[in-house]
């Protein structure tokens, strides 16, 4: 996890696990001390990282086989469930809760029904805050959560006080021809099937997470699933997050795999987590794909660092005191106006502050809670088409909001706005839009 987290700046794990094995087998009973303790420590683990944690109920709206709320167990044994697990994380705002994996083959309007006396007995427990995931029939696919009905009827459940905050619609789909995950050839790129989703939330200003897809590493899916994802991160005004199935305890010659391996003691990642989950996230919010040129500067900024990096740009993009190619590692606030720099000399021992002239200047600066900044500079105006931030700046007064960073953490020159800059928000919502899942044997 910490892998995922510290080195590869996802921010979300997903954890599945079932509900027969958090009350050991026992419907309709109590919470099991024991197994409840050993997924808590998965849970644990993950919330100690300092990403978002999913709880996911991996049962597909089933119990052995019978359909909760339609011939299997009662809406009050589901929604007791989920009352006694909610109430134990009431008070982590790092915990989103997944009602349920992938329901199929039954009546979506029932379904519905089943699911609002679930929210309602989470909030009831005290987790009043928490993003709940909502999901639709044929296996929360994509491709049919608007023509089935399951959009509309989950996006009519409520929280007790008729609200809708916090309540997100659930979306799964995976690349190959049965939409299983099963195959390793590819043969859509799901641009289509987001496409249409995207226009429904867009249209009924709400919120989708993409809590569950996956591609094998066969050559026809390294161009279809980095289109699918970067199509999501471009989207990310009604697409909240992405999940990739799948790593953790999967062995590294799974299908979908995308768990690390281990190259003298350092865990790597394969080719696909690398080309299709991590470069869209980093391109899609530092240029969409295209790296600034970097000669014919009008402005030029060094800083003088082993690890700095000298940004010669024309009227784009400035990057200080970073690599252009890193991984993003933090989040960012967004301000405005005059800046100054501390600036290493260059025996690196000693420190001194170095003003750099940001009038009319977009700063975003890397808020890391361990060490240190990093600084992102845009040119004043209308940030570049191809930028990355085109689509997400927009004047506003007020404190800065949190966005996602594509610019790496050195390890000392760093830049803060000016004292009374003024501020705007970029992005609409403060969780990033990558996320990765660990899946664990615990179902």
């Amino acid at each position: 996890m910490n892998h995922f987290v510290k080195e590869d700046g996802i921010n979300l794990l997903r954890i599945p696990t079932s509900w027969q094995f958090l009350v050991n087998n026992q419907l309709g009973g109590d919470l099991d001390t024991s197994n409840l303790s050993k997924y808590d420590q998965l849970l644990q683990t993950c919330l100690d990282t300092g990403a978002y944690c999913m709880i996911d109920i991996h049962n597909f709206a089933r119990w052995d086989g019978q359909i909760i709320g339609q011939g299997g167990p009662t809406d009050e044994q589901f929604a007791s469930f989920w009352g006694q697990l909610a109430g134990k994380y009431a008070t982590n705002d790092n915990i989103i809760f997944e009602l349920m994996n992938e329901p199929h083959d039954l009546d979506v309007e029932i379904w519905a029904q089943t699911s609002q006396k679930a929210v309602t007995a989470i909030r009831e427990a005290g987790a009043t805050s928490q993003m709940i995931l909502l999901s639709g029939t044929n296996f929360d696919s994509a491709a049919t959560l608007v023509s089935s009905g399951s959009a509309d009827t989950l996006l009519a459940i409520t929280n007790p006080d008729g609200s809708t905050d916090n309540l997100v619609l659930d979306i799964h789909k995976y690349l190959d021809e049965d939409n299983s995950g099963t195959h390793a050839t590819c043969t859509t790129n799901n641009v289509d099937a987001f496409t249409t989703v995207a226009q429904y939330l867009r249209n009924n200003r709400r919120k989708g997470f993409i809590s569950e897809t996956g591609a094998s590493s066969d050559s026809s899916c390294m161009a279809a699933f980095c289109a699918q994802n970067s199509f999501i991160n471009t989207n990310s005004d009604v697409f909240m997050g992405l999940v990739a199935w799948g790593a953790g305890s999967f062995s590294t010659s799974y299908i979908l795999s995308l768990t690390p391996s281990n190259q003298n003691g350092r865990l790597v990642d394969n080719v696909l987590m690398r080309q299709c989950l991590l470069a869209p996230w980093n391109n899609a919010h530092s240029n969409n794909g295209t790296m600034p040129t970097r000669t014919s500067a009008t402005t030029s900024i060094t800083a003088t660092s082993p690890r700095a990096t000298t940004a010669t740009i024309a009227s784009s993009i400035l990057v200080l005191t970073s690599t252009l190619l890193s991984i993003p590692t933090g989040l960012l606030t967004v301000s405005r106006g005059a800046a100054a720099s501390n600036v290493p000399n260059k025996n690196n021992s000693t420190a001194s502050v170095s003003p750099i002239d940001t009038t009319g200047v977009l700063i975003l600066t890397d808020v890391l809670p361990q060490s240190t900044l990093s600084t992102l500079a845009l040119a004043t105006g209308t940030p570049p088409p191809r930028s990355g931030f085109g689509g997400l700046i927009t004047a506003q007064s007020g404190a800065p909001l949190a966005t996602s960073a594509a610019t790496p953490a050195p390890e000392s020159p760093s830049s803060t706005p000016a004292a009374g800059a003024g501020s705007i928000a970029a992005g609409t919502f403060t969780l990033w839009t990558f996320v990765f899942m660990v899946a664990v044997s615990l179902i």
